[in-house]
Formats: C-alpha cells, structure tokens, sequence
C-alpha cells in the first residue's frame, strides 16, 4: 500500500497545529494549576494564617483581661472599669472575626468555651461596674478564673490544631508545584520540538530584518537621512521599515530647521516660517501672521553696546515664545526672522490677546535693559541715521497683525507687503501698540 505524500507547506502546517496543540494543553494545564495553587495560597494567606493570628490575639486579649480583673479587686480603681470594657469589646470583636471565618475545622466545644467565659467574664464585669467588690471577687473566683483557664487550655489546643493544618498545607504545596511544572515542562518541550522548523524559518527573517535596520541606523546616525529600506509585503518588519523611512524624513527635515534656526533664539527662521505660511495657506484654515518689531533698537544697541542689544533679542525670543506656549495653541508657530524682527503663526480669535499680552510684558521688562540713569529719565540722547542728536525713548514694541481670511489671496508675499504697512503707521505712534487689520484686502 503506498504511503500518502505530503507537502513542504502540508508538513509545515500540521507541525504548526500539533505546537499549538500542545502549547494550548501545557497551557491550559498550568493555568489550571497556577489556579489551584493560588487558591490554596490565598485560603492559607486569607484564613489559615488569618485563624492562627486571631487565636493568638484572643488567648492574648483573655491575658490581658485576668490582669486587669486582678488589678481591679486589688486597686478597687474606678478608672480601670472603662479599660475593662473596652478590653471585653475587643474580644468581642476578634472571636467575631474569628467567627466568619471559613474554617473547615468545625469546633463546637471551643465555641461554648468561649461563650461560657464571656458569660462569666460579661457577670463579673457588672458587679465590678456597680463596685460590688466582694460579689465580684467571688464570682472572678468561681466563675470567671475557671472558665477562663479552660479557654486557655481550649485556645492552645486548637491554635496547635491550626498549625497542623498550616504544615500540611505548606508541605503540599511544594509537591504540586514541582508536578505542573514537571508536565508543562514535557508540554512545552512537545511543542517546541515540532515547531523547530518554523521557528528557524522566522529566526533568519528576523536576523536578515535587522541586520538591514542597523545598517539603516548607521547611515542615519552618520547624517545620511536620504536612507530609504526597501519594503515589501504587510508584516511587523515592513511596517517598522516604513515607519523607519518616515523617521528618516523627519529628521532631514528637522536638520534643516535646526540650519536655519537662529543662534540667538534658537527660533525657526525665514525657510521655516516661509514654508508653514504656504502650508497653511494651502490647508485653507483662517491663521493670523503677527510681525513683532522693537522701537528704537539700533540706538539702544549704539548705546549699550552689540552685546546688550544681544541679550534683549534672546530675551524678547524667550518672552514670545512662552507668551505663545500659554496663549496659543500646539499648533501655533514662533519664528525669528533676524535682529529685532519676530513672527508669530496662531489662530484669528487668539491673536489680539497674545498681541497685548506681549505688549503687557515687554513694557514691564524694557526698563531693565538700560542703566538707571537712563531708566529714571525715561529717554536718552542719542544721533539719528542721520547724525542729528535727539532724544530716544526707551524701547518700545509694535506688532503688526494681519489675518489671512482678510486677503483675497492670501500669499506670503502679500502678507509681508501688509505687514511692513501696518508697522510703518505703527512707528509714528508713542509707546507700544498692535493693530489687527480687519478689513477685506483684494
């Protein structure tokens, strides 16, 4: 009789499902006992351990009691009959707890030890609370001490009990432990056994994938961000490949950012600003453009010096940019486009409030640019572009706002073009101002 053939993918399959078989047999297996186990541990933690601990207390609290009913026939002090009470309640409440435990040790001559002593013990009690010294002594003698040692000796015993049946418990838990780990074991080592081949297969993939990716990593970390993995298929690997190759286009474009960042600021410059206007230009959403220029800049860097002038242009870079981060949104773009020249990118109905924020702001911290001769006068003297002495403010801010639904066609050129008009009108007026452009521009 001729034995039925089969294929390479046939043989690959029927060994796959036999792993899985087995994987899910040694699987269900050991949850199944991990189950088990973890039952008996926590009725050992919860109620066993739980029990012996109670026990203790009682025979502790019972303790504590017969001290304290000697120290009142003795002292006959008042002030320890609250104590006493309060000692009775505390036992109350641990043979309550005790109680509801689920305990597979059914006692009842315990239970009417105990609820014989608390007869005696509650007795007692109201004659020592009425101060009926001599009453109570007696029944602390005939009632109460004998009952109680009787429910000491009933407490060591079952307590002895209690850790029989935690030593058992502990001795078998190993045992089973050491069984399911033994038959998983055998489970797992069927199923790796037949799916060896496969996993072979999926080893060299692996390998071959990423030996690419780290080939890829090094010519990134190198500066080549033009390295692109070729990807095929829908798998895990591809996917990474793609998310790589977009990782890589990511960087590129942040290095030209970072190029063409300002040193100062460490703000976006005139490439980036350009090509975020034309991005949301193309996406058609409404955005307000605000130019932000310094007043007066050039004398106070005449004055002061290149480096003062310096430290004011980083500083103003600082102050619009958090201005920003608290008043605008993620979304929104602060760009330097050189000396004392800023942009901000945000939303039409944020704009007029991060104008006069800014505004705000800049006039508190101008006057610690200047010396305080210069800050308490208010001005300075000073030679113009044109060499006539003159009397200069001291810095002043103009931002110039214009809003993209209010062109006809919006462009970044145009944009600029109605910017440099607004701050030209903004220059003759005193102090700090902004204007919004809020009619239609064709």
């Amino acid at each position: 009789m001729k034995r039925p053939t089969f294929t390479v993918s046939q043989k690959i399959a029927a060994a796959y499902l036999l792993s899985v078989l087995f994987g899910l047999i040694a699987l269900g297996y050991a949850l199944s006992s991990l189950h088990q186990q973890t039952q008996r541990s926590r009725h050992l933690v919860e109620v066993d351990f739980r029990a012996l601990g109670l026990l203790r207390d009682l025979r502790a609290t019972t303790l504590a009691q017969e001290r304290l009913e000697k120290q009142l026939l003795v002292l006959r002090d008042p002030a320890l009959l609250e104590l006493a009470v309060n000692r009775r309640r505390k036992f109350s409440t641990i043979w309550a707890a005790f109680s509801r435990l689920p305990l597979p040790l059914s006692d009842p001559d315990f239970s009417s030890l105990v609820t014989a002593y608390q007869q005696a013990d509650h007795a007692c009690g109201e004659l020592l609370a009425q101060k009926d010294w001599r009453q109570a002594a007696q029944c602390s003698s005939q009632r109460s001490s004998p009952r109680r040692e009787a429910l000491l000796a009933g407490l060591d015993t079952r307590a002895n009990r209690q850790r029989q049946v935690i030593d058992q418990t502990l001795q078998t838990l190993p045992a089973s432990s050491n069984r399911a780990y033994r038959i998983t074991l055998l489970l797992i080592g069927f199923g790796f056994a037949l799916s060896a081949p496969v996993a072979l297969t999926v080893i060299i993939t692996i390998h071959r994938s990423i030996n690419t990716l780290v080939e890829a990593t090094k010519q990134l970390a190198a500066g080549s961000f033009d390295q692109a993995i070729q990807v095929q298929g829908q798998d895990e690997f591809t996917l990474l490949a793609r998310e790589f190759n977009e990782m890589g286009q990511r960087l590129k474009d942040l290095e030209q950012r970072c190029l063409d960042a300002n040193p100062l600021t460490r703000l976006p410059g005139n490439l980036a600003i350009d090509r975020e206007i034309e991005a949301r230009i193309k996406t058609g959403r409404p955005f307000s453009h605000l130019y932000i220029d310094l007043d007066n800049f050039k004398v106070f860097s005449d004055r002061y010096g290149y480096k003062a002038g310096s430290e004011v242009i980083a500083q103003v870079g600082d102050l619009i940019r958090k201005t920003v981060r608290h008043g605008g949104t993620d979304r929104d773009l602060v760009g330097h486009i050189g000396g004392d020249d800023y942009v901000v990118l945000t939303d039409p109905e944020r704009d007029e409030a991060i104008a006069g924020k800014l505004l705000e702001e800049f006039d508190r911290m101008a006057p610690s640019f200047y010396s305080e001769e210069d800050r308490r006068a208010g001005s300075f003297l000073a030679r113009d572009r044109f060499g006539v002495e003159r009397s200069f403010p001291l810095l002043t801010m103009s931002i110039a706002v214009i809003r993209s639904d209010q062109l006809e066609t919006p462009t970044a050129i145009a944009i600029s073009a109605e910017c440099v008009k607004i701050k030209k009108h903004l220059k003759d007026l005193p102090g700090s101002n902004f204007l919004i452009n809020r009619r239609k521009i064709l």
